[in-house]
């Protein structure tokens, strides 16, 4: 006659099973609350550099503003093309150059710079602008790490 030998497993055995299921759900719930604060500090700078971004647009904007009401102005002050220029010219506030036809400036706020480039445009005897670049480029904290 031959024996059977058969394996049981006892009450140790389903606690240690039961133990590790627990200690894996736990690894996974804290590496899961790890992520999502990192997501949530990620999504608040992200809404901090939007805001940045939007408010040096929105300041080049009122400038653009500022500047067409100065080229209406300076138009109606002059009678021909060349002393248009020369009265614009002389009446643009300091760190803005009239190159031409164009208007270019610097818009900062420490971090960023938007350089700005509007064009001197005419229809019939309104003068006026309109945008023709304006390039955002960011300082960051280690620049030898992109070059």
């Amino acid at each position: 006659m031959r024996q059977e030998s058969r394996i049981s497993l006892g009450p140790g055995a389903a606690s240690l099973i039961l133990i590790v299921v627990i200690l894996s759900m736990s690894v996974l719930g804290i590496l899961s609350l790890m992520n999502a604060r990192s997501d949530y500090k990620l999504s608040e700078r992200n809404t901090q550099v939007a805001e940045a971004v939007y408010a040096l647009h929105a300041k080049a904007e009122e400038t653009l503003a500022e500047l067409d009401t100065k080229v209406g102005a300076c138009a109606a002050a002059a009678e021909d093309e060349d002393a248009f220029l020369a009265v614009l010219a002389a009446a643009l506030p300091q760190g803005m150059q009239l190159e031409g036809r164009e208007i270019s400036w610097t818009e900062t706020d420490g971090l960023r710079t938007l350089e700005c480039r509007a064009e001197i445009t005419q229809k019939g005897d309104i003068y006026g602008l309109r945008w023709r670049t304006y390039q955002m480029t960011a300082v960051t904290e280690d620049t030898d790490l992109w070059n």
